[in-house]
């Protein structure tokens, strides 16, 4: 059992980061956040960087744990279902949802940050320092590696700094950091004469592909677009005629709706597409626990653990899963850290697994299946079949977007939905058939 009064570090102020803070708080653990970035409620968020984030029912779920569900969806705008613009024109809307009535939601990641960076200032107990770089930890000695400063000590290290976590690359892990050959870009719709230029009740897609641009709606009735191409695509348009062009050959029923395309597209970054695959997510310092103030027991959170892909929008909503499973797991270990992180990450990395896969074939889907009439009819039969079979039939998007069923058993539930069609189809064949027989045999027997 650890002792009272640890110390325990948070290491990133970002989304995970300041979540578990409020949970930790909230459970009268005093917590000190270190986060590299000046205060981005000052600062401002860096250019180009934020991805829209589609907030769906396992981080509204999370949320609701700290008081801040109502409050977030307030700052978010509803998308019922796709919008998808072919290349040869024209567009067409498939709902999320069978009924038509789910959504996601689509938050800035900025705005997000600083309502949980709000809480977790408001918090008793929890401490933010900003402007902090920890460039590791030594778990044998239980101290926090600081650049430009003195180490400092730490009994507890819950590493949530992203998916090129310093704190990770100080432990000795098993980790497979996987990239796409695709990077990503954003640019801006802005509002046309005061409104949206989009439907804003839609995530718009323009799958291309090998390549594709999605949109997401803005409670300022912009648009923040996010361009997914591999590299070479991008590097190759080198000057702003060859940007005009481009758009105005592939996505040309948009290119006249960004005034800022060449800017936008000359200074926003390009960022990298990469799924981390770690284990184990804990380090303990060979002398945790022996003696207060000797060795540190570390844990990795949400990316630092298990970067995904964007595609399915649940980078964020997996990572508030983590900082409820933990929790959750202090509660039934009585804060005893130890049992408690590796609880955690025995009970977290099978579906972080699955969600990481599930990602990945995503965004298969949305560059290039989504503007099948194939896709399309099998979608139509999927939501006949929902609406049909209301709670026995359930979609993979939906068991992903709007439950909270653990990742690692929606497959299972696929295969069993699947084999129980299967065995009606099959069922009602051989009744069709026997009753052509006994139709056929009356006729033969009658006189």
């Amino acid at each position: 059992m650890a002792s009272e009064g640890e110390r325990v570090a948070i290491v990133g102020a970002g989304l995970a980061g300041c979540l578990l803070a409020v949970l930790l708080g909230r459970r009268g653990v005093p917590v000190t956040v270190y986060e590299r970035r000046p205060d981005p409620r000052i600062a401002g968020a860096e250019r180009g960087r934020s991805i829209n984030l589609a907030i769906s029912a396992r981080g509204l779920a999370a949320l609701d744990q700290v008081g801040l569900r109502d409050q977030s969806l307030k700052q978010a705008l509803p998308m019922h279902g796709r919008m998808v613009h072919p290349r040869a024109g024209g567009t067409n809307f498939q709902p999320y949802s069978a009924d038509g009535e789910r959504a996601i939601n689509s938050i800035s990641r900025a705005e997000l940050n600083r309502s949980l960076l709000d809480a977790a200032e408001a918090t008793p107990g929890v401490t933010l320092r900003f402007s902090q770089r920890v460039s590791g930890v030594d778990a044998d000695a239980g101290t926090i590696l600081l650049d430009d400063a003195d180490s400092e000590p730490a009994d507890v290290v819950l590493a949530g700094d992203g998916a090129y976590s310093a704190v990770r690359g100080s432990l000795a892990l098993d980790v497979d950091a996987d990239f796409l050959e695709h990077g990503y870009r954003e640019l801006t719709v802005p509002p046309k004469d005061g409104e949206f230029a989009l439907d804003p009740d839609a995530l718009h897609i323009w799958p291309r592909g090998t390549s594709m641009m999605i949109a997401l709606p803005n409670l300022d009735r912009s648009f923040t677009c996010t361009l997914f191409w591999p590299k070479d695509e991008f590097h190759a348009l080198d000057t702003p005629d060859k940007v005009t062009a481009y758009f105005e050959e592939h996505y040309p029923d948009v290119a006249s709706l960004m005034p800022d395309l060449t800017d936008d597209y000359e200074h926003n970054p390009i960022g990298s597409l990469v799924t981390v695959r770690c284990w184990p997510w804990t380090r303990y310092g060979t002398r945790y626990g022996t003696r207060y103030g000797d060795g540190a027991v570390v844990a990795l959170v949400g990316d630092a653990a298990h970067a995904i892909v964007p595609f399915f929008g649940q980078g964020a909503n997996c990572a508030f899963e983590d900082c409820i499973e933990i929790d959750r797991c202090l509660t039934e270990t009585d804060g005893d850290w130890s049992r408690a992180l590796s609880l955690y990450q025995e009970r977290r990395k099978a579906n972080t697994d699955v969600i990481a896969e599930m990602a990945l074939d995503n965004f298969i889907e949305m560059r290039d299946r989504v503007s099948s009439p194939v896709y399309r009819a099998k979608q139509a039969t999927t939501h006949a079949l929902e609406r049909r079979l209301a709670g026995r039939y359930v979609s993979r998007y939906e068991l992903v977007s709007f439950s909270t069923l653990p990742y690692a058993e929606i497959p299972a539930r696929i295969r069993r939905q699947n084999r129980v069609l299967a065995a009606a189809a099959a069922g009602a064949a051989l009744a069709g058939i026997a009753a052509v027989a006994l139709t056929g045999r009356a006729v033969r027997r009658r006189p």
